[in-house]
Protein backbone atom coordinates (compact mmCIF):
# COMPACT_ATOMS: atom_id res chain seq x y z
CA UNK A 1 0.00 0.00 0.00
CA UNK A 2 1.51 3.32 -1.42
CA UNK A 3 1.87 6.10 1.35
CA UNK A 4 0.02 9.28 1.35
CA UNK A 5 1.01 11.90 -0.53
CA UNK A 6 1.90 14.89 1.24
CA UNK A 7 -0.11 17.54 1.50
CA UNK A 8 0.12 21.46 1.31
CA UNK A 9 -1.82 24.55 1.38
CA UNK A 10 1.14 26.94 -0.08
CA UNK A 11 4.54 26.70 -1.20
CA UNK A 12 7.71 29.06 -2.30
CA UNK A 13 9.35 28.08 -5.09
CA UNK A 14 12.67 29.55 -5.61
CA UNK A 15 12.49 29.72 -10.19
CA UNK A 16 15.95 30.54 -10.41
CA UNK A 17 16.82 31.93 -13.76
CA UNK A 18 14.16 31.53 -16.94
CA UNK A 19 17.08 28.57 -18.14
CA UNK A 20 15.82 26.38 -15.18
CA UNK A 21 13.33 24.95 -17.92
CA UNK A 22 16.13 23.29 -19.89
CA UNK A 23 18.98 23.23 -17.04
CA UNK A 24 20.19 19.98 -15.77
CA UNK A 25 20.39 21.74 -12.48
CA UNK A 26 19.12 20.18 -9.38
CA UNK A 27 16.44 22.35 -8.90
CA UNK A 28 14.83 20.97 -12.22
CA UNK A 29 15.00 17.76 -11.12
CA UNK A 30 13.47 18.65 -7.73
CA UNK A 31 10.40 20.41 -9.59
CA UNK A 32 10.10 17.94 -11.82
CA UNK A 33 9.92 15.31 -8.76
CA UNK A 34 7.58 17.70 -6.73
CA UNK A 35 4.86 17.76 -9.29
CA UNK A 36 4.32 14.32 -9.39
CA UNK A 37 4.84 13.83 -5.35
CA UNK A 38 2.19 16.14 -4.66
CA UNK A 39 -1.93 15.65 -4.81
CA UNK A 40 -2.36 17.92 -7.78
CA UNK A 41 -4.54 20.76 -6.94
CA UNK A 42 -7.75 21.64 -8.64
CA UNK A 43 -6.20 24.84 -9.18
CA UNK A 44 -3.48 27.06 -8.45
CA UNK A 45 -3.27 30.99 -7.22
CA UNK A 46 0.48 31.72 -8.19
CA UNK A 47 2.06 34.92 -7.25
CA UNK A 48 5.22 35.97 -9.38
CA UNK A 49 7.51 38.88 -8.98
CA UNK A 50 7.95 39.23 -12.68
CA UNK A 51 4.61 41.37 -12.68
CA UNK A 52 4.36 43.82 -9.98
CA UNK A 53 1.82 46.16 -9.93
CA UNK A 54 0.25 48.74 -7.55
CA UNK A 55 -2.21 46.57 -5.34
CA UNK A 56 -2.84 43.02 -5.98
CA UNK A 57 -4.58 43.01 -9.43
CA UNK A 58 -5.88 39.76 -10.55
CA UNK A 59 -5.84 38.26 -13.83
CA UNK A 60 -9.18 37.01 -15.75
CA UNK A 61 -8.41 34.87 -18.42
CA UNK A 62 -10.07 31.84 -20.38
CA UNK A 63 -5.84 30.69 -21.27
CA UNK A 64 -3.27 31.84 -20.37
CA UNK A 65 0.00 31.80 -23.17
CA UNK A 66 3.85 31.29 -21.77
CA UNK A 67 5.47 34.89 -21.85
CA UNK A 68 9.27 34.79 -22.97
CA UNK A 69 9.90 37.94 -20.89
CA UNK A 70 13.81 37.79 -21.05
CA UNK A 71 16.36 37.91 -23.67
CA UNK A 72 20.05 36.70 -24.18
CA UNK A 73 19.06 33.14 -23.39
CA UNK A 74 19.01 30.05 -26.05
CA UNK A 75 17.10 29.48 -28.95
CA UNK A 76 15.39 26.36 -27.37
CA UNK A 77 13.86 28.25 -24.26
CA UNK A 78 11.91 31.05 -26.80
CA UNK A 79 10.38 27.72 -28.33
CA UNK A 80 8.66 26.42 -24.97
CA UNK A 81 4.57 27.12 -24.74
CA UNK A 82 2.68 26.40 -21.59
CA UNK A 83 -1.05 26.91 -21.70
CA UNK A 84 -3.04 26.55 -18.93
CA UNK A 85 -6.37 27.18 -18.50
CA UNK A 86 -8.06 30.24 -16.42
CA UNK A 87 -10.56 30.03 -13.37
CA UNK A 88 -12.95 32.37 -13.23
CA UNK A 89 -15.07 32.00 -10.58
CA UNK A 90 -11.77 30.96 -8.37
CA UNK A 91 -10.39 34.51 -10.24
CA UNK A 92 -13.49 36.15 -8.43
CA UNK A 93 -13.05 34.96 -4.86
CA UNK A 94 -9.45 36.04 -4.84
CA UNK A 95 -10.24 39.38 -5.62
CA UNK A 96 -13.27 39.58 -3.26
CA UNK A 97 -10.90 38.04 -0.78
CA UNK A 98 -8.51 40.88 -1.74
CA UNK A 99 -10.97 43.64 -1.00
CA UNK A 100 -12.52 42.29 2.04
CA UNK A 101 -8.77 42.37 3.98
CA UNK A 102 -8.72 46.27 2.60
CA UNK A 103 -6.43 45.59 0.13
CA UNK A 104 -6.47 47.39 -3.24
CA UNK A 105 -6.98 45.42 -6.70
CA UNK A 106 -8.23 45.16 -10.50
CA UNK A 107 -8.70 42.54 -12.81
CA UNK A 108 -5.97 42.22 -15.28
CA UNK A 109 -7.01 40.55 -18.84
CA UNK A 110 -3.97 39.98 -19.52
CA UNK A 111 -3.55 36.55 -20.78
CA UNK A 112 0.59 36.32 -20.53
CA UNK A 113 2.29 34.63 -17.45
CA UNK A 114 5.96 35.33 -17.43
CA UNK A 115 8.55 33.01 -16.48
CA UNK A 116 8.09 33.20 -12.84
CA UNK A 117 4.67 31.65 -13.32
CA UNK A 118 5.08 28.92 -16.47
CA UNK A 119 8.67 28.15 -15.24
CA UNK A 120 8.17 26.13 -12.36
CA UNK A 121 4.53 25.34 -12.97
CA UNK A 122 5.86 23.86 -16.44
CA UNK A 123 8.10 21.62 -14.62
CA UNK A 124 5.79 20.23 -11.85
CA UNK A 125 2.81 20.02 -14.25
CA UNK A 126 3.78 19.56 -18.01
CA UNK A 127 0.97 18.81 -19.20
CA UNK A 128 -0.58 22.33 -18.36
CA UNK A 129 -3.38 20.87 -16.68
CA UNK A 130 -3.78 22.99 -13.37
CA UNK A 131 -5.79 25.79 -14.15
CA UNK A 132 -4.41 29.06 -12.95
CA UNK A 133 -5.15 32.86 -11.58
CA UNK A 134 -2.47 34.80 -11.01
CA UNK A 135 -2.14 37.62 -8.05
CA UNK A 136 0.06 40.65 -9.07
CA UNK A 137 3.21 41.53 -6.30
CA UNK A 138 2.77 44.81 -5.56
CA UNK A 139 5.57 47.73 -4.67
CA UNK A 140 4.64 47.00 -1.04
CA UNK A 141 6.67 45.87 1.37
CA UNK A 142 6.88 42.26 3.72
CA UNK A 143 3.74 43.20 5.76
CA UNK A 144 1.62 44.04 2.80
CA UNK A 145 2.93 40.35 0.94
CA UNK A 146 1.90 38.30 4.52
CA UNK A 147 -1.38 40.55 4.39
CA UNK A 148 -2.26 39.35 1.26
CA UNK A 149 -1.71 35.80 2.45
CA UNK A 150 -3.77 35.88 5.36
CA UNK A 151 -6.46 37.10 2.97
CA UNK A 152 -6.30 33.65 0.48
CA UNK A 153 -6.25 31.76 3.35
CA UNK A 154 -9.50 30.74 3.50
CA UNK A 155 -9.13 29.93 0.00
CA UNK A 156 -7.33 27.00 0.95
CA UNK A 157 -9.11 25.61 3.71
CA UNK A 158 -10.27 22.69 1.46
CA UNK A 159 -7.67 21.45 -0.14
CA UNK A 160 -8.51 22.05 -3.56
CA UNK A 161 -6.67 25.16 -3.98
CA UNK A 162 -3.06 25.73 -3.92
CA UNK A 163 -0.82 28.99 -3.50
CA UNK A 164 2.77 29.14 -5.26
CA UNK A 165 5.05 31.84 -3.96
CA UNK A 166 7.42 31.83 -7.23
CA UNK A 167 10.73 33.88 -6.62
CA UNK A 168 14.24 33.68 -5.26
CA UNK A 169 15.64 32.96 -1.57
CA UNK A 170 18.58 34.85 -2.50
CA UNK A 171 18.32 36.69 -5.81
CA UNK A 172 21.55 38.98 -6.40
CA UNK A 173 22.27 39.04 -10.43
CA UNK A 174 24.85 41.31 -9.88
CA UNK A 175 27.02 38.95 -8.11
CA UNK A 176 26.50 35.44 -10.25
CA UNK A 177 29.18 33.17 -12.24
CA UNK A 178 28.64 30.18 -14.04
CA UNK A 179 25.52 28.37 -13.09
CA UNK A 180 26.94 25.81 -11.27
CA UNK A 181 29.40 27.75 -9.21
CA UNK A 182 29.47 27.03 -5.27
CA UNK A 183 27.79 29.10 -3.53
CA UNK A 184 29.14 31.77 -1.56
CA UNK A 185 29.26 32.55 1.74
CA UNK A 186 27.40 35.31 1.97
CA UNK A 187 24.32 33.53 0.37
CA UNK A 188 24.90 30.77 2.12
CA UNK A 189 24.39 32.97 5.59
CA UNK A 190 21.18 34.70 4.40
CA UNK A 191 19.60 31.64 2.96
CA UNK A 192 20.81 29.29 6.39
CA UNK A 193 19.30 32.64 8.53
CA UNK A 194 15.99 32.79 6.48
CA UNK A 195 15.14 29.05 6.89
CA UNK A 196 15.88 29.31 10.81
CA UNK A 197 12.99 31.71 11.14
CA UNK A 198 10.57 30.09 8.80
CA UNK A 199 11.24 26.62 10.60
CA UNK A 200 10.86 28.22 13.78
CA UNK A 201 7.74 30.41 12.48
CA UNK A 202 9.25 33.76 13.64
CA UNK A 203 7.03 36.11 11.93
CA UNK A 204 8.39 39.14 13.48
CA UNK A 205 11.92 38.41 12.44
CA UNK A 206 10.66 37.76 9.11
CA UNK A 207 9.14 40.54 8.71
CA UNK A 208 12.01 42.54 9.62
CA UNK A 209 14.62 40.36 8.25
CA UNK A 210 15.93 43.94 6.27
CA UNK A 211 17.56 45.05 9.31
CA UNK A 212 17.96 41.45 10.96
CA UNK A 213 19.22 38.63 8.07
CA UNK A 214 22.99 38.33 7.34
CA UNK A 215 23.77 40.28 4.42
CA UNK A 216 20.42 41.31 3.65
CA UNK A 217 20.83 43.86 1.26
CA UNK A 218 23.76 41.91 -0.78
CA UNK A 219 21.47 38.69 -0.73
CA UNK A 220 18.45 41.05 -2.65
CA UNK A 221 19.64 44.25 -3.70
CA UNK A 222 15.78 44.65 -4.85
CA UNK A 223 13.33 42.53 -2.11
CA UNK A 224 10.78 41.96 -5.49
CA UNK A 225 11.73 37.96 -5.52
CA UNK A 226 11.45 37.86 -1.74
CA UNK A 227 7.89 38.77 -1.44
CA UNK A 228 6.38 36.07 -2.49
CA UNK A 229 7.70 34.39 0.03
CA UNK A 230 5.94 36.54 2.54
CA UNK A 231 2.44 35.59 0.98
CA UNK A 232 3.02 31.67 1.06
CA UNK A 233 4.26 31.41 4.54
CA UNK A 234 0.93 33.84 5.47
CA UNK A 235 -1.44 30.90 3.62
CA UNK A 236 0.05 28.47 5.15
CA UNK A 237 1.00 26.76 8.65
CA UNK A 238 4.25 25.19 9.86
CA UNK A 239 7.13 25.26 7.23
CA UNK A 240 8.75 22.31 5.61
CA UNK A 241 11.79 22.86 3.53
CA UNK A 242 11.62 20.85 0.35
CA UNK A 243 14.49 21.49 -1.59
CA UNK A 244 18.37 23.59 -1.04
CA UNK A 245 20.40 24.31 -3.66
CA UNK A 246 22.57 26.96 -5.42
CA UNK A 247 22.86 28.16 -8.95
CA UNK A 248 24.91 31.30 -10.36
CA UNK A 249 26.66 31.28 -6.64
CA UNK A 250 24.57 33.55 -5.48
CA UNK A 251 20.37 32.70 -6.67
CA UNK A 252 19.08 30.29 -4.00
CA UNK A 253 17.28 27.40 -5.19
CA UNK A 254 15.74 26.87 -1.85
CA UNK A 255 11.65 25.70 -1.40
CA UNK A 256 9.55 25.42 1.04
CA UNK A 257 5.92 23.66 1.88
CA UNK A 258 3.73 25.37 4.30
CA UNK A 259 0.96 22.67 5.66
Amino acid sequence: MSSPKPAYRSLFLSHGAPSLAISQHTANAFLRTLGKTLTKPKAAIVVSPHWMTRGFPVKQAARYQAWHDFGGFPAELYQLQYSPSGNAALAERVQQAIRKAGLPTATDSNPQIDHGVWVPLMLMWPEADVPIVQVSTSNGDAAAHWALGEALRLLLDDGDVLLIGSGSLVHNLREIGPEFSPATDWAMAFDHWMSDKLLTADRAALLDYRAQAPSAVRAHPTDDHLMPLFTAAAAGNAATKLHESFAFGGLSMSAYGFA
